[in-house]
């Protein structure tokens, strides 16, 4: 064979090869893409499995029957279609913004996964390595990578959109106490403790992981306004 002869089938195989790893980086790369689209659009609130209550209890007692959400049915401003997201669970004391008072609570759970992770640190900024950086983060205190604090603060804003009614946050005040990790069930629970008149309420609001231990502790004021005629 000649000297030419082999010069074109090296390169005939270089650039198979060239072409295969190329195949193989868009594949991985478009997968990653698909997968942070479904975090996106997961932490907008949308939810696939049938709701339901759960077996804790609010915040304090309350004489009001909790019920459940069924998918695909509008909660508060919240829409939830099936299909999208892991299941989500949502209990309600009462079912219209006319009942609300002093006691009346809401409850929203949800797996934290590492999609979510993912999808918040590009749309925050947030791509601190004790998040995203399992070598980095065994090395820490905690052990291993754990939830954006913030993230996990979202379900309290998750919990008050589906009270009865348009919720408007006016304050939240955060203590964080201790860390989530990835993959675990959270559960957000708001009770209100004052109605400050003028549709204003203000509520007691943690976050609990699935030992029930607080992982967020404080305190939110918002406004709640009669829904939108449709």
């Amino acid at each position: 064979m000649s000297r030419n002869a082999d010069v074109d089938t090296d390169e005939s195989t270089a650039f198979t090869e060239a072409t295969k790893s190329w195949s193989d980086i868009s594949y991985h790369v478009l997968n990653s893409y698909l997968e942070a689209n479904r975090a996106v659009i997961a932490a907008l609130g949308f939810s696939p499995g049938e709701t339901s209550t759960t077996s804790q209890s609010p915040l304090s007692a309350s004489t009001s029957t909790p019920t459940s959400l069924p998918s695909g049915e509008a909660s508060g401003s919240t829409l939830e279609p099936p299909g999208v997201a892991e299941e989500w669970e949502t209990e309600l004391s009462v079912d219209t913004r006319e009942e609300l008072g002093v006691g009346e609570y809401v409850r929203f759970s949800k797996v934290v996964t590492d999609g979510d992770v993912h999808a918040f640190a590009g749309a925050s900024g947030d791509t601190n390595r004790l998040h995203l950086d399992d070598d980095f983060a065994a090395e820490t205190r905690f052990g291993g990578r754990i939830a954006h604090g913030t993230l996990v603060s979202g379900l309290i804003s998750a919990a008050l959109a589906r009270l009865p009614g348009l919720t408007i946050y006016l304050s939240q005040d955060l203590e964080f106490r201790g860390p989530v990790e990835i993959d675990s069930t959270v559960t957000a629970e708001c009770e209100i403790v004052e109605d400050l008149g003028g549709d204003r309420y203000r509520l007691r609001t943690q976050v609990t992981d699935a030992d029930d231990e607080v992982a967020i502790d404080g305190e939110a004021v918002v406004l709640i306004d009669d829904m939108p005629e449709e």
